[in-house]
């Protein structure tokens, strides 16, 4: 197994990613997991070469705006739902993934489950990780204040601004080591601060959450929802009404863990995590 970075360009937008290969032949469908805001495929380092290890090839890209990806200015990419769904069909269909697991978290892991909506025959099954899944999940005070007029120009230049949301939101110390390659992008030019902005003010949360709460109400292939329970912003009860409100879901909980749990409890995760998507055979 090898964790290594590529980069692809998709109807003119460089999509950065980092990929795991198992070694040998493999009958289980690939994984593709999705970071949420202000992190970057980073976040899943602990993941990727844990599902390589028992056969799983697994990639994670950064979202168009975030970490090493292109950063367009807003008149070229409208950091809306739609944008990120047709840039990510895009890039799906670039890598050639015919049909795959996908594992999301975070606020933009619900632009992940919606682009699941819009093409159910593409996923097998689907995890998710603190992720807005519920008409009730609003966009924290932390993460809002961001996208306020004036004031969310000077936050978004900030890098100091990726170590308190981390930091925050996981409710745990990151090392340095790893804070220095979240904050690289917005050491290296103001890009990523202005996408950063702009999906803040265009993320339309709300009919995000009405379209992911009445939908998935006809889906049919397994879930599993792991759930941090000490996250700041996105309470248990969340997943607990979304669990029970769709078939074939598996609700597993979380202790001592927050919003990002892929950053501190990636072994806990792959308890669960690892076993689900083995399930996942190729047809």
């Amino acid at each position: 197994m090898s964790l290594t970075e590529h980069k692809i360009t998709v109807n003119s937008l460089e999509w950065f990613y980092r990929e795991a290969s198992p070694i040998g032949r493999t009958d289980l469908l690939p994984v593709v997991l999705l970071h949420g805001i202000v992190s970057q495929s980073y976040s899943w380092r602990h993941i990727l070469p844990a599902l390589a290890n028992q056969g799983t090839r697994a990639i994670a890209p950064d979202w168009i705006g975030y970490g090493f990806s292109a950063t367009p200015e807003k008149r070229d990419f409208a950091y809306t739902p739609e944008a990120f769904i047709t840039a990510l069909e895009g890039f799906i269909k670039a890598l050639e993934l015919e049909r795959f697991s996908l594992v999301v978290q975070g606020f933009l892991g619900s632009v992940g489950l919606q682009y699941a909506l819009r093409n159910p025959e593409k996923i097998a099954n689907l995890a998710i990780l603190n992720t807005p899944i519920s008409t009730t999940a609003k966009l924290p005070w932390k993460i809002k204040q961001m996208g306020l007029p004036l004031a969310g120009e000077m936050m978004t230049q900030d890098p100091l601004l990726v170590d308190r949301t981390l930091e925050g939101g996981s409710r745990y110390r990151i090392e340095d080591k790893d804070l220095d390659v979240y904050r690289r992008p917005y050491l290296k030019s103001s890009a990523p601060g202005r996408s950063l902005l702009a999906t803040i003010r265009n993320l339309q949360l709300d009919s995000a959450m009405t379209e992911i709460a009445s939908s998935f109400q006809q889906w049919q292939q397994p879930i599993l929802v792991q759930w941090g329970m000490i996250d700041p912003w996105l309470p248990v009860e969340i997943a607990e009404n979304f669990t029970n409100s769709v078939s074939n879901a598996e609700l597993v909980k979380l202790n001592n863990v927050g919003h990002y749990p892929q950053e501190h409890y990636h072994e806990t995760i792959l308890e669960d995590l690892l076993p689900f998507v083995r399930r996942a055979e190729s047809k």
